[in-house]
């Protein structure tokens, strides 16, 4: 019996140099409880988990529960992120807050938002952020537009991840410009992670397909019927688009094509 990995010519997904074998992170947050919180992550298989440090407990407040008593460190990779700031004085200055938080733990998200309403990012505050941060030691995955040039900008100035939305942060709308994900992820050098508006299975197979390296989510599971459902589900979607994406697609046609030969018919 010839036997065969469906995976064995990926490469590894390497993030900050640290290889990860799960292509899927997802968030800590909108879940009903942190017992939930730990259940939806095992079932997802991630290996990182995105923190939001302005909204969640991981040691700042002593008196309230916090996300590390059911996410262990061991076992997961934090992913602090600066979710609820709209400058890069405020995004720098939690980072900086994670990092006391973390024993010097580097990795985090950056992300700076424009407006309440819309959650997209503000491209010149994220840019002068990335700056500082980088230069100061981190190791910067970002959340931003799914504009080419900008993405470029922000690999040249030395993040480690780009992150482009599919669409609004918690909009579940799914993947509303996938040429511009096809050319930020064609001309980059560094990983490229489908981040935000992700709503379904389907969306997140189609940001693998697509070429991306991983996804992140959060609102897709948590706000669910079933979280722990959906989040096995989004770890076999990443799983098979990954492999649909390295098996590469047939050739579309604009005419049928038949299924066996016609030579030799009876």
């Amino acid at each position: 019996m010839v036997s065969y990995s469906p995976m064995k010519t990926d490469s590894p997904f390497i993030i900050a140099g640290r290889s990860f074998h799960s292509r899927l992170l997802v968030g800590s947050g909108k879940y009903k409880d942190l017992e939930e919180t730990r259940l939806a992550t095992e079932a997802s298989g991630a290996e990182i988990i995105t923190v939001a440090i302005r909204r969640t407990n991981i040691g700042q407040n002593a008196n309230e529960e916090s996300l590390l008593d059911v996410i262990s460190t061991e076992k997961y990779t934090i992913l602090p992120n600066t979710a609820g700031c709209y400058n890069a004085k405020d995004a720098v200055r939690t980072c900086m807050l994670a990092r006391e938080l973390l024993d010097g733990h580097n990795l985090v998200k950056l992300e700076v938002l424009g407006d309440e309403k819309t959650l997209y990012p503000n491209i010149v505050e994220t840019i002068n952020a990335a700056k500082i941060l980088v230069k100061d030691g981190f190791d910067v995955m970002v959340y931003t537009s799914d504009d080419p040039i900008v993405a470029k900008e922000l690999e040249d100035i030395g993040c480690c991840a780009i992150m482009p939305l599919a669409s609004l942060i918690g909009s579940g709308q799914g993947i509303a410009n996938p040429y511009n994900i096809k050319l930020i992820k064609e001309q980059a050098n560094v990983p490229v992670l489908v981040d935000a508006g992700i709503g379904c299975a389907s969306d997140a197979a189609k940001a693998m397909e697509l070429g991306c390296d991983g996804v992140l989510m959060n609102s897709a599971i948590a706000n669910a019927d079933d979280p722990l459902l959906m989040a096995s589900a989004m770890q076999h979607a990443v799983k098979a688009g990954r492999e649909s994406f390295l098996a590469g697609r047939m050739m579309k046609k604009a005419y049928a094509s038949a299924s066996s030969p016609l030579e030799n018919i009876i």
